[in-house]
């Protein structure tokens, strides 16, 4: 936030005199939900992915069945269920990359 807030367009704004305190809120609410988005879309798919162990513990379905099917040496099912895993973490960025578009206007994808 200190680093943009000695930019060229905010020393211009300062200088038409804009109010920097209600303009900087709104304006900089973008940039600051950018590592924010980042990091919410990036890591879920693999909290979800994580939770094998949890779902195991408590008696969860994907879980279970993967710790069941791991000890059976069951390739096509384990390869499923990770199959399944991959396409949730590869939705997951795609939905992250399309929300970077909406939030920054300088982000373009032709």
């Amino acid at each position: 936030m200190l680093e943009v807030m000695e930019q060229d367009y905010i020393r211009t704004a300062r200088a038409k005199g804009w109010q920097i305190g209600a303009w900087c809120s709104s304006t900089h609410s973008r940039t600051q939900r950018m590592p924010l988005v980042t990091i919410v879309g990036l890591d879920l798919p693999f909290l979800l992915a994580g939770a094998v162990v949890t779902e195991s513990i408590f008696a969860g379905r994907d879980g279970r069945l993967f710790w069941e099917h791991t000890g059976k040496s069951d390739t096509p099912v384990l390869m499923g269920i990770i199959m399944n895993h991959l396409c949730a973490v590869i939705a997951f960025q795609l939905v992250t990359d399309l929300t970077y578009s909406l939030l920054d206007p300088r982000i373009r994808y032709d």
